[in-house]
């Protein structure tokens, strides 16, 4: 099985170059690999003992950048070594402070594993939530350094559990502890004869909760929402802007309405101001004779998790296709969220509908069922609000359980 395995990883790297000369994120990893013994030996200093975290992208570094940062505070004469799998971790963090040296992982094979453990000769080593490399793995098993996996979470339909799965399962132990976000992950493992994990939970919380700490001022969406309640969608897409669209034409002076398309370029907000029939301004023209506009687009990166603090309900884009974006990021400041009916692998949205923090919504009736309630009822509004942040809190600590782990062995 190792032998096939290598294979794939050979024909797969292959399949990458090739594909480098017609897409551009397959040349951006190609180009990012290319070479990088001598790159990357030019870069990692001696003589200070480092710890290597590896991500697979930017959802994944946001999930250790909690441990990285509190490590750097707690440790510093740690050096840390980041690497990454995707382009969209790479080309966003390459140049993240937090780290002494920013990597692409190279492709996985014996060789790569032992020069690239060669060079960094870790102290230990932290992947986060489901990166499973067996080379990367085996090599640092033979080698005995530790090998931590943090924010982990497993499902029953995953290759280690099933009957062909002795090959992975296989991986998994290698492993020195798992982390875990939660008891239905801890008891798959056990399942698996794996008992060295421990429920810490999910980095996320930590992160949001440091987000919130540190969030801007943004005057113009302060401006721009007065006096009134401020709806925002967050990270919207297409399938949520035509069913909120469709509600403030209806209702355009229940509340201000903010919109952050997760993609927002030129064509994306024009397409979504033809769905409105009310005044609507993009973010990089406002001025102050705008504030009379309904809706605000935020047509810009990098403000989203701060805007947050200006809302009154928000609603995270996503939930009518693969995924939800980071609900986390509006409910630690206490607000009413929504999102769309594909939600079930996401367990933050499932735990948050348990309590009565969030509501999910899959048509205009719905929508417009959900935003009537908690404008209505000041009492229920408040509830709901309460257990929004409520979970944020009771779910927070996952860093410091896992640094106090590791750093009770001596390295």
């Amino acid at each position: 099985m190792n032998t096939l395995y290598n294979i794939v990883v050979y024909v797969a790297t292959f399949a990458v170059s090739v594909a480098a000369r017609f897409n551009s994120k397959a040349g951006l990893w190609h180009t990012g690999i290319h070479g990088w013994k001598h790159r990357y030996a030019a870069k990692v200093g001696a003589g200070k003992k480092t710890v290597w975290i590896h991500c697979a992208s930017l959802g994944e570094f946001e999930q250790g950048r909690p441990v990285i940062e509190s490590l750097k505070a707690q440790y510093p004469e740690y050096a840390v070594a980041l690497t990454f799998f995707s382009p969209s971790g790479f080309e966003v963090r390459k140049n993240y402070a937090g780290a002494d040296y920013v990597f692409y992982l190279p492709p996985d094979t014996p060789g790569n594993a032992r020069r690239l453990i060669d060079m960094l000769n870790p102290a230990f080593v932290v992947f986060v939530k489901y990166e499973f490399w067996n080379n990367y793995i085996s090599e640092l098993h033979r080698r005995a350094i530790p090998l931590y996996l943090i924010s982990a979470i497993f499902r029953p339909g995953q290759h280690f559990f099933k009957w062909y799965g002795a090959f992975f399962r296989n991986i998994l132990k290698k492993f020195t502890m798992f982390f875990v976000q939660d008891m239905a992950s801890l008891e798959l493992l056990a399942s698996a004869g794996i008992r060295n994990a421990i429920v810490a939970g999910d980095t996320r919380f930590d992160r949001v909760a440091q987000i919130a700490s540190e969030a801007k001022e943004i005057k113009t969406i302060e401006q721009f929402r007065g006096s009134e309640k401020l709806f925002l969608a967050g990270s919207s897409w297409r399938n949520d802007e035509e069913i909120i669209a469709r509600y403030i034409n209806t209702s355009p002076a229940r509340m201000k309405w903010v919109f952050a398309p997760h993609e927002p370029t030129p064509e994306n907000v024009a397409r979504l101001e033809r769905l409105l029939d009310v005044k609507c301004v993009r973010y990089s023209r406002y001025t102050e004779p705008d504030s009379d506009a309904r809706v605000l687009i935020i047509d810009g990166v990098g403000i989203l998790s701060s805007a947050y603090r200006y809302a009154h309900i928000a609603a995270i884009g996503g939930g009518f296709g693969k995924g939800i974006h980071n609900i986390l990021e509006a409910a630690c400041w206490g607000l009413p969220v929504m999102f769309g009916p594909e939600y079930g692998r996401f367990r933050e949205a499932v735990e948050l509908i348990d309590r009565n923090g969030a509501a999910s919504f899959n048509s205009f009736e719905t929508f417009s069922a959900v935003t009537d309630r908690w404008l209505s009822d000041n009492h229920l509004y408040t509830q709901v609000s309460q257990a929004s942040q409520q979970y944020v809190a009771d779910n927070r600590g996952a860093t410091d359980t896992i640094l106090n782990t590791v750093f009770a062995k001596t390295y």
